[in-house]
């Protein structure tokens, strides 16, 4: 049976109607996809795929992404729902994921003028409709920087979130105080009176939580009861891997000659291992293991 990439738009709603979230995993190579597909067989548990534009160019383009997961996942037997999903696309990089074959794509027209935002949305919500692509979009833009998108982690506006999720999208991403990346000393917390506020205005739409590197679990569970189905995890991903490795150079193993730990099928080992293990934990904060 040919391996099908799942869109997130029944993901999703089973998760916000039962409370719990779906991760989101930012990819970035090969060693990154088989070491979340490892800990999505190890625990049967679904799981979202983010591609970042630069992390697109840098596996060498959007349709080469789509084939290296699933060839992983026909390898591994991968029998739960995988979403490869563009992470923070522009209006030209949402129409080059779909004609790649992804199964679902983010707008992020946050920083666009509100009109522009709900314009572009809704040529986005045709084109996905007739190719069945699910469709996350923005409003208030998310704080800190992820691959040059920035933003300094403004407060959503309630009535733009109402609009934005009137139009047909699968998913919302509001700005409630979070940011991409390492959270600094000062940081507030997530503004939860506002999450609340926008749960009530859009319909029970699932929303989504971006910058999940560092917010307290309990902070994120209490997100979550309140109409969050979709969590991003990117950062402490790589700080896992960065660690993992690190540990294995300053043991000296790249350098023992004679166990061949140059090798870089044993380099990259321990850090994609320190990956599996925290996507795993993750799944278990989120609670979407064994989910179907």
């Amino acid at each position: 049976m040919a391996i099908k990439l799942a869109t997130m738009t029944s993901m999703l709603n089973k998760a916000r109607d039962n409370h719990y979230a779906i991760a989101q995993i930012n990819i970035n190579n090969l060693e990154w996809i088989k070491a979340v597909l490892t800990a999505v067989q190890q625990t049967n548990t679904p799981v979202i795929l983010g591609v970042s534009e630069g992390a697109a160019k840098y596996m060498c383009g959007y349709k080469n992404v789509v084939d290296m997961v699933v060839n992983c996942m026909n390898t591994l037997k991968i029998t739960q729902d995988v979403v490869v999903h563009l992470d923070h696309g522009t209006y030209e990089g949402c129409l080059a994921a779909l004609a790649a074959g992804f199964s679902s794509i983010m707008f992020d027209g946050s920083s666009l003028p509100f009109a522009e935002n709900k314009q572009k949305t809704i040529e986005l919500v045709k084109l996905c409709q007739q190719k069945n692509v699910s469709l996350e979009c923005e409003v208030g833009a998310i704080g800190g920087e992820e691959d040059g998108t920035s933003g300094s982690g403004e407060l959503a506006d309630v009535n733009q979130c109402a609009e934005i999720s009137s139009l047909g999208i699968t998913c919302l991403a509001a700005g409630i105080g979070n940011i991409h990346g390492i959270y600094p000393p000062n940081w507030k917390g997530l503004n939860l009176e506002r999450l609340k506020q926008i749960h009530q205005v859009t319909n029970r739409i699932p929303l989504v939580l971006h910058g999940g590197t560092g917010i307290p679990d309990k902070m994120v569970q209490d997100a979550i009861a309140l109409g969050v189905a979709k969590v991003n995890v990117n950062t402490e991903c790589q700080l896992a891997f960065q660690a993992a490795t690190r540990e294995y150079v300053m043991a000296n193993k790249d350098i023992d000659l004679k166990a061949k730990g140059f090798d870089p099928r044993k380099f990259l080992k321990p850090g994609a291992e320190a990956i599996t293990a925290k996507c795993i934990e993750k799944f278990k904060v989120f609670n979407s293991i064994g989910k179907q």
